[in-house]
């Protein structure tokens, strides 16, 4: 073992890009882009888009499976045995690597030391970068040696866990998040992602007092838009203050609504 991770400290890994797709035809060119410059493979599982993700993945060279999408946990997870190289840098269809990042994923590349690596992510809202709000920094570990560890969280919150004892590293650069391109897309997803959400609380048996109803979606608004200096971010922050605060009230909600009997999974 020490020899092989000498070996690897004097020669340039390979490295497979997963990325997961359902109709992101307008977003996944650009994703695919800022990934070629380094990467040895890109693999694309597709859910069985209707729209034209899977012609753009594969006029751009990508390798395309199709798998029906049962959470996003499980499809990252998923993805993850179709790469080539164990080591993974993991995207969203709705981001993209900013030059520095490229710059560091390389030199990274030649000289891995690490068992992960992690980047801030720089988010998108109706053509803003939003610098607050609770938004920024948002630190996320996306390049990996897939063999020490796995996609973890609740749907839709997935996220990357490494074995105990990993060592990580915190990489320069910024992964830019496109997600939300108008207000009324917000509302789109927020319906979307507090749908998983409730169902996910209530199939381990949690349940919402009617408190935790009116106190959650108060005491995230407050967070957001005051601790978090979300009203530095003019516009942009009052709406994602807003709009988490809603979010937080309808996954609640739509709790208590399964709990009673007047919502079904």
């Amino acid at each position: 073992n020490e020899a092989f991770v000498s070996l690897n400290l004097h020669m340039e890994i390979s490295l497979s890009v997963v990325i997961i797709t359902f109709n992101e035809s307008e977003k996944i060119a650009r994703c695919i882009s800022s990934a070629q410059p380094i990467a040895d493979e890109i693999v694309i599982v597709d859910s069985h888009s209707t729209d034209e993700t899977v012609t753009i993945c594969k006029q751009m060279g990508c390798r395309v499976i199709t798998n029906a999408f049962a959470g996003h946990i499980q499809q990252k997870n998923f993805a993850i045995t179709q790469a080539s190289s164990p080591y993974i840098l993991s995207l969203d269809a709705d981001e993209a690597l900013d030059e520095t990042a490229q710059k560091s994923i390389l030199a990274i590349k030649t000289n891995w030391q690490h068992d992960g690596y992690s980047f801030n992510r720089l988010n998108n809202y109706c053509g803003r970068w939003v610098k607050f709000s609770g938004w920024y920094p948002d630190k996320k570990l996306r390049l990996w040696d897939s063999r020490l560890g796995s996609w973890q969280g609740q749907n839709p919150h997935d996220r990357y866990e490494l074995k105990n004892g990993s060592k990580k590293c915190h990489a320069s650069g910024n992964i830019l998040h496109y997600t939300i391109d108008s207000p009324e897309q917000h509302l789109e997803q927020i319906d979307y992602f507090t749908d998983i959400s409730s169902k996910a609380l209530f199939e381990k048996g949690k349940s919402a007092s009617l408190t935790k109803l009116i106190v959650s979606p108060a005491i995230k608004f407050m967070r957001d838009y005051i601790w978090k200096l979300g009203f530095l971010d003019g516009w942009a922050g009052w709406m994602i203050a807003k709009n988490s605060a809603k979010a937080k009230y309808l996954k609640y909600s739509k709790l208590r609504q399964l709990h009673n009997g007047s919502r079904t999974i």
